[in-house]
């Protein structure tokens, strides 16, 4: 096979692994951020929902394809894979591949093949990101300082990725010999600094406990390789009114006696400062719960989509001593036979 047999497999090897062009299929650049994908992306996918083009055939297969795309781009080691190795590379990195697509290729033309580089990545970090519930409600950005170690160069080299290599030999028609080296690349020398620099994050609004954002290689430094990744984790600090639970909210409100037993009418505020009416126009007993539908907190996957706000009642009874002419009044308005009954409640 001549050389240009081999440049010709080689630029058809290439074709093939570059796959679909995922930055031209969202209308992005490739120097583009997260947050700017993500833009593109919800703003397509609204365009070429099926559910709003249901005469249009190919608007599900343009729907596929723009999440396959953002799916990937949206993932830090999804997209530094596909940077690197196309659609096919990230295909294999999911298959559980981790080898070099053209070492194959090159091996069988005599080129030599060379042990797999062991790949460096200094530790991640996972730092608590403590929100509000209106912030998870409403949404919203911050920025936060953080001082993070780093190496930086200094004169003079040292070695570095130092790994063995197999070489092939042509000793004769037919016959080869193969021999191992170690080889190490020159690097400059490195001191450790800290670096002091600005991450802006999102809160998306109906985030949960636990979710995470992660910045690549924002993390630990490592001499020999990449620095590891940065992990923000949401932590909800309590909230003197609300609780949630999921996409739900719960809340007590402590009425009196004259107001659970006539009735009342009053606005509760809510996260947004909007106001959720609330209306009894019968008797309120202390433990009641209502529901107040699409009053929760908004679904992280579907921001049309509200949880349920529950409100349990308390009662709030009157202190001091009734006369005996207020006591009969009460007994002929209620007009109630004695239930005294003693149980396990427990």
């Amino acid at each position: 096979m001549n050389w240009h047999q081999i440049v010709f497999l080689f630029s058809l090897l290439l074709m093939v692994l570059a796959g679909r062009d995922f930055y031209k299929i969202l209308g992005v650049s490739k120097s583009s951020t997260k947050k700017e994908i993500k833009k593109a992306y919800r703003k397509l996918a609204m365009k070429y929902h099926p559910d709003k083009n249901p005469d249009d055939d190919t608007a599900s297969d343009k729907f596929k394809e723009i999440g396959e795309a953002y799916e990937i781009l949206a993932d830090d080691e999804k997209r530094k894979t596909y940077d690197r190795h196309g659609e096919e590379g990230v295909k294999k990195m999911q298959q559980g591949g981790g080898h070099d697509p053209f070492a194959n290729f090159f091996g069988h033309f005599g080129f030599g093949q060379q042990e797999e580089q062991r790949e460096y990545k200094g530790s991640d970090v996972v730092v608590d990101l403590y929100v509000t519930l209106e912030e998870l409600y409403l949404g919203n950005f911050v920025t936060v300082q953080r001082d993070r170690p780093a190496f930086e160069e200094t004169p003079g080299t040292r070695q570095c990725n130092c790994r063995m290599e197999m070489k092939t030999h042509m000793t004769g028609p037919g016959s080869f010999q193969m021999t191992q080296h170690r080889v190490c690349d020159q690097c400059p020398n490195l001191r450790h600094v800290t670096v002091t620099e600005e991450i802006e994050l999102e809160i998306e609004p109906g985030m949960l406990d636990g979710m995470t954002q992660r910045f690549s290689e924002k993390g630990e430094p490592h001499m020999e390789g990449e620095s590891g990744d940065l992990y923000f984790k949401v932590k909800t600090l309590r909230h003197s009114v609300f609780e949630r639970k999921g996409d739900d909210l719960y809340t007590n409100l402590t009425i009196s006696l004259q107001e659970a037993l006539v009735g009342f009418e009053m606005n509760l505020k809510h996260l947004d400062g909007h106001n959720v009416p609330i209306k009894r126009e019968k008797v309120t007993w202390p433990g009641a719960t209502i529901m107040k539908k699409g009053e929760g907190m908004p679904n992280f996957e579907n921001r049309n989509k509200l949880g349920n706000l529950y409100i349990t009642f308390d009662v709030k009874f009157p202190r001091g001593e009734l006369s005996s002419e207020d006591k009969e009044s009460i007994v002929d308005i209620l007009d109630q036979a004695s239930v005294q009954m003693a149980y396990n409640g427990l």
